[in-house]
């Protein structure tokens, strides 16, 4: 299953993907999680130590060739995966996008279709699970570098500005071959903000997956640079991501992930 999470920036895309990562992990699941952000943070939200990231290697896009209906790996994904991801807690396997390392470099056309032909590739491992961390930009919809995902999540929080950017990606995303898109009402507070966000799903036509509830533990992890699911007092927002798994239909892989050398990584 490959799952795209997307939304406002600040909305929590990449807590909510890191913790989703790391859950289906503890499950048995074997995941993939690609930080699709020019800005990356997807590494330190999973807890991959600052050494372990700094081995982390955009894959090149010297491996991307066009193929028919797209683009797609020129290697076996595995092998691209055995060179080119880290080993983050809980066994899950982190792939980078890449980000510019000067001004005045151009466009990141080349790394949208790296991701592209990640996603494409990635669709056949039995009992794997794959979570992008999409950027706050429309960039990736625009450019359909999803367009090979199971599903979008579109991150919300209760606010109109969060929301309407929810509603225009969700246009976007309705015209890209994804099977499904759900919204996740994030940093909810009370039940007037989930009303609020229900009120507003409804309205627009969008389907509501799931609400994580606002947890003051989730900014003192932030501010210590600690995982959502390794600091205490983040039970709530642990259970709401658990339910959000289950509702997304994540399957529990038969395969056991090597918590051991990820836990050394």
């Amino acid at each position: 299953m490959r799952i795209a999470v997307a939304g406002k920036g600040g909305a929590g895309k990449t807590t909510i993907s890191a913790t989703l990562a790391r859950l289906t992990a503890r499950r048995g699941g074997l995941v993939v999680a690609v930080d699709a952000d020019a800005n990356p943070n997807l590494a330190p939200a999973l807890g991959v130590s600052a050494q372990v990231a700094a081995g982390l290697r955009a894959v090149p896009p010297a491996l991307v060739s066009r193929r028919r209906g797209g683009t797609g790996l020129t290697e076996p994904v595995e092998s691209v995966l055995d060179r080119h991801a880290v080993l983050a807690p809980d066994g899950v396997r982190l792939m980078g996008m890449g980000a510019p390392a000067h001004a005045e470099e151009g466009c990141l056309c080349s790394a949208h279709a790296v991701v592209a032909s990640l996603l494409e590739d990635l669709r056949d491992g039995p009992g794997r699970t794959v979570v992008v961390d999409m950027e706050a930009s429309p960039e990736h919809l625009s450019r359909g570098t999803v367009r090979h995902v199971d599903v979008v999540c579109l991150v919300a929080e209760p606010y109109y500005r969060s929301l309407e950017t929810v509603r225009r990606m969700g246009a976007l995303v309705a015209e890209l071959p994804v099977p499904r898109t759900v919204v996740i009402a994030n940093k909810i507070r009370s039940a007037a903000d989930e009303e609020a966000v229900t009120e507003f799903c409804t309205r627009h036509g969008l389907a509501l997956c799931g609400t994580v509830p606002w947890c003051d533990a989730v900014t003192a992890a932030d501010g210590a640079g600690v995982p959502v699911v390794d600091w205490p007092g983040t039970a709530p927002v642990v259970a709401a991501v658990e339910r959000l798994a289950s509702r997304l239909g994540i399957p529990a892989g038969s395969v056991a992930s090597d918590r051991g050398a990820a836990r050394r990584g």
